[in-house]
């Protein structure tokens, strides 16, 4: 039977050839989803399989178990891969710590559209729900753990998440595998392993069907969720901008209820994590509703909150990159520094760029972001002006000021990004084309 709701979710999933892999802990519920994998690789052998296990260097055991992970994935057949992971271990949750250190470590060692396979089951569900019940969660939170869902370039499915941690246990013991023993799990300052060892036993006696009946509203927390999202998803034209913004303007249009429904969705897309109803709050009231003139600025975790000329922008932690530099070459694409993009001048004609003439055999190119002292004389205006007026006039949040390629031939201003060309290098042999990463 377990094999069977395994094999029906993968096949769901993996209807191609693609890359299945295996986050493999060596606990039980990992332990019997390489033995189902091990199966399932034999009846389906179009896929490519790999097995990976993550060594977060939080217990005196840890290198023992990846011994263990990795000789138990070669008795299977399968390739295996150790990878180590350091993070701070202070300040913010261990457990999320852990997690995201965990995930990270996957998505950079797994090929694109790779399906990325976790052991999670319904016991793991319920403990999540009671946990996110615990913090005062809405829906969204309620819904608990999807069966998939993206990670990076690749795909995270839970396969067992309808199954009990009980069946995963018979079916560990019918087979006679062997299996690590994390001690953490046995420490109940964590909160999860207080539900787990404390407080669902307990449930348990009074209530039997109590786990099945939490997974059952998580469902159905899910399902409102999703239809919440497919109702609101015809509004997101109006209020999002090209640039990756927010129009103000167009989310005050909306009562009060929608204007947080539509925030919460549109800061859950930017940041791929849900924000608090107190966040969402504070947010409405100190930078969607501040004077006109006003630039107000909010921190949430890693990302920066802020308003600029009545829209909205989550930006992500930023380094500077003012005295950074970059040779230009013809028809190549250079990267730009602190995931600015890529940036290319090519001989090719689109609708996208700008147009200048092609630089001389004596002048190098280059790409450079301090206009600090710089003037320019953009092409069908008069004279020079401050590069930093000019930002002014063309609308360039303050933010991007010093994160803007400006191009040189030689050692003169030819033009800057998306915005204009100045005099002297107008022409159409070439065109300058900067892909942004939002």
């Amino acid at each position: 039977m377990l094999f069977s709701v395994f094999e029906n979710v993968l096949n769901a999933h993996a209807v191609t050839p693609r890359q299945i892999v295996l986050a493999f802990s060596g606990g039980v519920d990992s332990r019997v989803m390489l033995d189902l994998l091990s199966t399932y690789r034999d009846i389906h052998p179009q896929h490519r399989y790999l097995i990976l296990h993550v060594h977060h260097g939080l217990s005196e055991n840890a290198d023992e178990w990846m011994e263990k992970c990795h000789q138990w994935s070669t008795d299977a057949g399968f390739d295996f891969r150790g990878l180590k992971v350091q993070f701070e271990k202070q300040g913010e949750s261990l457990e999320k710590q852990a997690r995201e250190a965990r995930y990270s470590a996957i998505s950079l060692n797994v090929e694109p559209e790779a399906l990325v396979l976790t052991a999670q089951h319904s016991d793991d569900q319920a403990e999540t729900f009671l946990l996110a019940l615990k913090r005062g969660s809405g829906p969204a939170g309620l819904a608990a753990m999807p069966q998939i869902r993206g990670l990076a370039q690749a795909q995270l499915l839970r396969p067992l998440l309808a199954v009990s941690r009980q069946d995963i246990e018979i079916y560990a013991n019918d087979q006679g595998l062997a299996w690590v023993e994390d001690e953490s799990n046995l420490d109940c300052r964590f909160d999860r392993n207080f539900i787990r060892q404390v407080w669902l036993p307990k449930v348990r006696e009074r209530w039997p069907g109590f786990v099945k009946a939490v997974n059952r509203t998580s469902m159905l927390c899910a399902e409102q969720e999703a239809l919440i999202d497919e109702l609101l998803e015809e509004h997101d034209a109006r209020i999002e901008l090209p640039d990756g913004g927010l129009s103000i303007s167009a989310l005050q249009t909306y009562s009060s209820r929608m204007q947080v429904a539509l925030l919460r969705r549109w800061l859950k897309k930017v940041m791929g994590q849900s924000v608090s109803q107190v966040q969402l709050k504070e947010i409405l009231h100190s930078v969607v509703d501040a004077a006109c003139d006003a630039n107000p600025e909010m921190r949430l975790g890693e990302w920066m909150l802020r308003r600029f000329q009545n829209a909205l922008y989550c930006l992500s932690k930023m380094n500077d990159v003012t005295d950074e530099q970059r040779v230009l070459a013809l028809n190549c694409v250079t990267d730009l520094p602190d995931n600015l993009g890529t940036l290319l001048m090519t001989e090719s004609r689109t609708v996208h760029g700008l147009s200048l003439r092609a630089p001389r055999s004596e002048e190098s190119v280059t790409v450079k972001f301090n206009p600090e002292g710089v003037y320019a004389h953009p092409l069908g205006r008069q004279g020079k002006r401050k590069l930093k007026k000019l930002f002014q006039e063309y609308g360039v949040p303050s933010w991007m000021r010093r994160r803007t390629p400006l191009i040189y031939f030689g050692d003169q201003l030819a033009g800057v990004a998306d915005l204009f060309v100045c005099v002297g290098f107008e022409g159409q042999e070439c065109e300058l084309v900067w892909h942004k990463t939002h």
